[in-house]
């Protein structure tokens, strides 16, 4: 019985993410939402540290293929630097998919900046300041109040590539 109600919570957290859709009153009336788009392109605009803050770089360096409900110009990637989100999976080198969104939840992955510098962190929340975890104990906690930041965005998506990363429109080595 426990194996049926596990099954029916990740079909609840599915639909609750616009993964799944369910029509009411039929017992299997699951579906996939209709607007998925297998060949969305997502831009490549540059790299963000997984470490201490850094200036931003925003140069559109070519396209990764996406498959998404969102909204096509809502999605970005960057490449990482760093290694302060080891502990996440997120290592050097790897490409992020990031949604443009503010509606963000304790424990979520977010792109932010401050000023005009970037980086992807845990977000926290301590009382009336904002807190960005990395996820590496070689690293310490930012906090900051809500004014002094900006939240690009969160991450959805890790991409790891083993040899050259091949964008569209352009190679990257490394």
């Amino acid at each position: 019985m426990r194996a049926v109600q596990s099954a029916k919570n990740h079909l609840d957290t599915l639909v609750n993410e616009g993964r799944l859709i369910k029509e009411p009153g039929k017992a299997r009336g699951y579906q996939l939402p209709t607007k998925i788009r297998a060949n969305t392109l997502a831009p490549v605009v540059g790299s963000v540290p997984a470490g201490p803050f850094n200036i931003a770089v925003q140069d559109i360096e070519g396209y990764i293929p996406v498959q998404t409900s969102s909204d096509e110009n809502a999605l970005f990637a960057l490449r990482v630097k760093g290694d302060s989100m080891v502990d996440a999976g997120i290592l050097h080198g790897d490409i992020v998919l990031v949604r443009h969104q503010t509606d963000i939840h304790p424990g979520d992955i977010v792109v932010a900046m401050v000023d005009d510098e970037a980086t992807i962190k845990e977000f926290r929340r301590a009382g009336e300041k904002i807190q960005l975890h990395p996820r590496n104990d070689g690293y310490p906690v930012i906090s900051l109040h809500p004014e002094n930041l900006v939240i690009l965005g969160k991450v959805i998506e890790v991409r790891r590539y083993l040899e050259g990363v091949y964008l569209i429109g352009k190679e990257i080595n490394g």
